[in-house]
């Protein structure tokens, strides 16, 4: 069992001056990075620019002090923008609190819990599905600002297709200049990787956005035009909690914690294969949930780990949490010194910011990979996920995904259960000479044999007649194969005996596991054999399959004298039976 022990005490062992020095410049450059992002998110939250950085502050301290990764740097990332907005716009700022609180609650009793290692669950296509469909929303709620559009008084702009359809119809007011300076800020974005990675490209294009607002005849919104913008630090405040206000933030809570979770966990995941190391996931997610409190009583907004950042951090050689704190500390003077020039920036800069946000996490070519590679039911999962997150919400994809995966899961582990019959000597040759009949005619006929007629060879070619040691007509052997659960029960009421047999063996050796429906369905059968005056024996019964029978006093009512531990053993058991 993993024991919960944050990260930096491990590192701070080996620590020296030179590591220090890493960390500081690495900080430095993340904070650098962090600060337009952090702005960007927060108005893309729905809430004030200021609230950005105080996320990144105190959740990014937090999470880096305590967490099981030595790398991660936390704060506000995209994948909340459109959770966030939808709270806040329900629930106000206070209901967004309250729900981060008891999201923080829930990721700790998680880490406790040692469930950290259950998000490996989750299956890739539905994480794939609704990072590309949060990218999706983050773009449609951007169009807005990008393009200068004023929505129609009255229409409700809460959800994505809501946005959508209130920017498609206030598309005749665009402004000419704020796709000007979107499209300016844009090209930055995309060029600067290219020049140097050393100078942040959305810090150049706010830069540049901010000289084009002040300097040319351009009429656009700018943050301090839309919202109050302060340096004041975050105040510790307790938000009103009441049983009706955390029942109705119960929802939202999981949401967030799930998502913090999964979130935090792959991005530490990607860390660990940048620098080769090994994180501690019920760790971190403690100190997830220590950050997003410590975040909502300081007037921040849910955070997570944020892979981009992270990187960053690893590029410009930080190794030990002490950069992610360093980070933070950086961003807290930003606050006091330069928070009030924030109100600077234009809108279509915080708009191109967060395409390009948007464009890195959408993953569209994995997407196109599996859509083009993966099995019908996985794209089928990917792709429901995709459109539910888009055009509902990310609880009612990630539910039904889930759900779907299961299914589709039990499906194809249903049609690998097997139940097959072995073939006495005479059913055997009467079986060839069938085939061979059956090959002639298809050879005449040029044609090619059907997949069944392909099936029942392969089938036949599996028998080995001398493993049958010719057993008599008394006795019915079948080979059970894959789990027995409740999805492939019913496939134990396809054995069937003849009026003549007086055994019946089952070979189990193929069958890994059984559930309660399996033993349902077993005892149906022995009762079945028991009325026709049929001896069930049982042959290699594997371990997690035995505790389940004698659990259900299977064993008990079949006689444990019928269950053996070889086919050999099982077949010399029934010819003893046979002589009585």
């Amino acid at each position: 069992m993993e024991k919960i022990r944050p990260m930096l005490f491990t590192t701070l062992k080996k620590y020296s001056g030179a590591q220090l020095m890493s960390d500081v410049v690495a900080g430095i450059i993340v904070a650098i990075i962090a600060l337009p992002l952090s702005i960007a998110l927060a108005l893309a939250s729905g809430v004030g620019p200021e609230q950005g950085i105080y996320t990144a502050i105190a959740a990014g301290f937090v999470i880096s002090f305590l967490g099981g990764s030595q790398v991660q740097i936390a704060g506000p990332t995209a994948a909340f923008a459109t959770i966030v907005a939808g709270i806040v716009a329900r629930s106000g700022v206070e209901g967004l609190a309250v729900a981060t609180i008891l999201a923080g609650i829930i990721l700790v009793i998680m880490g406790f819990c040692q469930l950290g290692s259950l998000i490996k669950f989750i299956p890739f296509t539905i994480t794939t599905g609704f990072t590309s469909g949060i990218a999706v929303t983050i773009v449609i709620g951007q169009l807005k600002d990008f393009f200068g559009v004023t929505y129609p008084a009255g229409m409700e702009t809460i959800e994505t297709m809501q946005k959508l359809k209130a920017f498609a119809a206030g598309f005749g007011t665009m402004n000419v200049h704020a796709v000007i300076v979107g499209l300016v800020c844009l090209a930055i974005l995309i060029v600067m990787p290219m020049i140097t990675e050393k100078i942040p490209g959305s810090l150049v294009a706010v830069i540049a956005g901010i000289v084009m607002v002040k300097f040319l005849p351009l009429q656009v919104n700018t943050i301090g035009n839309l919202y109050s913008v302060s340096n004041a630090l975050p105040a510790f405040h307790m938000p009103a909690f009441s049983y009706d206000v955390i029942q109705g933030s119960l929802s939202d809570a999981f949401t967030i914690a799930i998502l913090a979770a999964i979130e935090s966990l792959l991005s530490c995941v990607v860390a660990d294969g940048m620098i080769g190391g090994k994180h501690r996931s019920n760790t971190e997610l403690v100190a997830q949930g220590a950050g997003n409190i410590v975040s909502a009583l300081f007037g921040g907004i849910p955070a997570t780990g944020a892979i981009a950042r992270t990187a960053a951090n690893i590029k410009n050689g930080g190794r030990t949490p002490v950069a992610g704190m360093v980070h933070a500390g950086v961003l807290l003077l930003i606050l006091v010194i330069l928070m009030p020039y924030a109100s600077w920036i234009p809108m279509p800069t915080i708009a191109a910011i967060l395409f390009m946000v948007a464009y890195n996490m959408c993953q569209w070519r994995t997407f196109a990979r599996l859509a083009k590679t993966a099995p019908k039911s996985d794209i089928a999962v990917l792709v429901i996920t995709f459109f539910l997150t888009v055009v509902f919400d990310l609880v009612v994809a990630i539910e039904v995904g889930m759900v779907l995966s299961c299914l589709l899961f039990m499906k194809r582990m249903s049609d690998e259960m097997g139940v097959r019959s072995w073939l006495h000597v005479e059913e055997l040759e009467e079986q060839k000479r069938e085939e061979e009949e059956a090959a002639k005619g298809a050879k005449k006929a040029n044609a090619i044999p059907s997949v069944e007629e392909a099936q029942l060879k392969a089938a036949a070619e599996e028998i080995n007649p001398a493993e049958l040691r010719q057993i008599p007509m008394e006795l019915a052997v079948y080979e059970l194969t894959g789990p027995l659960f409740f999805g492939a029960a019913d496939r134990i009421n396809q054995i069937t005996v003849g009026e003549g047999t007086r055994c019946l063996i089952l070979r189990m050796r193929a069958v890994p596991a059984a559930d309660s429906t399996a033993m349902n369905s077993m005892t149906a059968l022995y009762e079945r054999c028991k009325k026709n005056g049929v001896t069930l024996i049982l042959s290699h019964v594997n371990e997690q399959p035995m505790r389940a029978m004698e659990k259900a006093g299977f064993v008990d009512l079949v006689g444990r004298e019928n269950f053996c531990r070889n086919i050999e053993e099982a077949l010399d058991h029934a010819d003893k039976m046979l002589e009585k």
